[in-house]
C-alpha cells in the first residue's frame, strides 16, 4: 500500500475515483486524518454518486483501522561547527546596578563576554508506529561537545506520544513529551509538555491546511532557585504543500508563570516563525527560517540591584542547504544567526552558527 501511494502522489488525482483510490489507500494503513481530507474533497469538489458516497460512509464507519504495518523510522545527524557565542555572553562590556544618584558602572569580567568555540554534534531522531489508527512515539536525542569550553557542553533526551483523533469533522492531534538536558555534565532542566494541535474544517485553497495550536509546559531546573515556570501557549499556524515547497507561519502568545520569589516576576509574550523549505533541482534542496519571541516581565527584576522591568526581545534567522549523496544519506549546511536585544544590557547578546552535517536516515 505505501508504494501504490507513492505512486499516486507523483501526479495530482484528476476525477473522484482516483481521489477515493487514494483515500481508501491512507484507510489502510490507518491514516485517519489524511484519509479523511481526501474524502472532504471528493465531498466538495466532485458531487459523487451513490457508489462513491456509500464507499466513503463504509470506511468512516470503519474508522480506517486496517491492519497494522509497523514502521521504525530513523534518522542520525552527525555534525561539526563554529559557534561566535557558546556562553551567550553579554554584548557590552559594562553593566550598570542601581539608579538615578545610586548608579554604578561596572565592568563584566572576561567569563561573561562571548566565548567563541568549535563543537561535534550528534543527534538522532526515532519514530515507531504504535496501531493502525496513527498513534506513534518518538525519541530525540542530542549531544553537543565543544573543543575547549567543555562546562558548556550540552546533552538532551525528548521521549514523545504523538496521538491522532476526529471530534466530528475537526482533525486533531495531542503530543505528550519528557525530557532532560544536561549541561556542563549535570542535570540542568526537566520539562513536560502537552499540545493540542487543532485543523478546523475550513475552505481553504489547495495545498492549504489552518491549525490552532494550545500547549502547556512545565520547566524544572534542579540546581537552580526559583527558576521553574508553567508556560501556557496559543498559537496559530497556516501551512502550505505541494510537489517542491513547504511553507509555515505561525504565530501566537505566550504566558509564563513561576513562584513569587522568581526573578522579574511573571512573564507575558508573542511569537512569530517563518518556514520554507524548496526543492531546488534533484541534487540540491534548501531551507529558510525565522523566528521572533518577545517577553515582557511583570515586576523589577531585582530592586535595589535592577530596577527594570526586564524586557527581551529575541530574533533567530536559519538558512540551510541539503545535497543528496543517494535516498538515504545527504549532506547539510546551516547558518544561523541569533538577535537577543534586552533593556538590561547584562542579559542582551549576540550569536552566529555554521555547520556542515552528515545524515543518515532509514524512509
Amino acid at each position: 500500500a505505501e508504494d501504490a501511494l507513492k505512486r499516486m502522489m507523483e501526479q495530482e488525482p484528476q476525477h473522484a475515483g482516483a481521489w477515493l483510490d487514494l483515500a481508501i489507500i491512507q484507510c489502510e494503513l490507518g491514516h485517519t486524518r489524511e484519509a479523511e481530507r481526501l474524502f472532504k474533497i471528493i465531498e466538495e469538489r466532485y458531487a459523487p454518486p451513490p457508489g462513491i458516497v456509500e464507499v466513503i460512509n463504509s470506511q468512516r464507519a470503519g474508522g480506517c483501522r486496517g491492519k497494522l504495518v509497523v514502521h521504525d523510522k530513523l534518522s542520525v545527524l552527525l555534525g561539526h561547527g563554529y559557534d561566535t557565542n557558546v556562553n551567550q555572553g553579554a554584548s557590552s562590556p559594562y553593566f550598570a546596578l542601581g539608579s538615578g544618584d545610586n548608579t554604578q558602572v561596572l565592568d563584566l569580567l572576561p567569563q561573561y563576554l562571548p566565548q567563541h568555540d568549535q563543537y561535534t554534534l550528534l543527534s538522532a531522531n526515532y519514530v515507531r508506529d504504535l496501531d493502525a489508527r496513527g498513534d506513534a512515539a518518538f525519541l530525540q536525542f542530542q549531544a553537543r561537545e565543544n573543543d575547549r569550553l567543555s562546562h558548556y557542553n550540552t546533552a538532551s533526551l525528548l521521549l514523545g506520544l504523538d496521538s491522532p483523533w476526529r471530534v466530528g469533522t475537526w482533525n486533531t492531534h495531542t503530543i505528550a513529551t519528557a525530557g532532560i538536558l544536561t549541561l556542563g555534565g549535570r542535570q540542568y532542566q526537566r520539562q513536560l509538555q502537552l499540545q493540542e494541535r487543532v485543523t478546523p474544517p475550513l475552505p481553504l485553497p489547495d495545498h492549504f491546511q489552518f491549525n490552532l495550536l494550545g500547549g502547556l509546559s512545565y520547566v524544572e531546573y534542579p540546581t537552580l532557585d526559583n527558576f521553574n515556570a508553567t508556560t501556557d501557549e496559543f498559537d496559530a499556524q497556516l501551512q502550505y504543500q505541494n510537489k517542491n515547497t513547504a511553507a509555515q507561519f505561525t504565530a501566537g502568545a505566550l504566558y509564563d508563570h513561576g513562584n513569587a520569589a522568581r526573578l522579574g516576576g511573571d512573564r507575558r509574550g508573542w511569537q512569530a516563525g517563518i518556514m520554507l523549505n524548496s526543492r531546488l533541482s534533484e541534487r540540491l534542496n534548501s531551507e529558510l527560517g525565522w523566528s521572533w519571541q518577545s517577553w515582557n516581565g511583570a515586576s523589577p527584576y531585582s530592586p535595589g540591584l535592577i530596577d527594570q522591568m526586564r524586557k527581551q526581545d529575541t530574533q533567530t534567522f536559519r538558512a540551510g542547504l541539503i545535497m543528496p549523496l543517494r535516498r538515504d544519506l545527504a549532506v547539510e549546511f546551516e547558518w544561523r544567526r541569533l538577535i537577543n536585544n534586552e533593556n538590561i544590557s547584562l542579559f542582551e547578546y549576540r550569536g552566529q552558527l555554521l555547520q556542515l552535517s552528515l545524515k543518515w536516515q532509514n524512509f
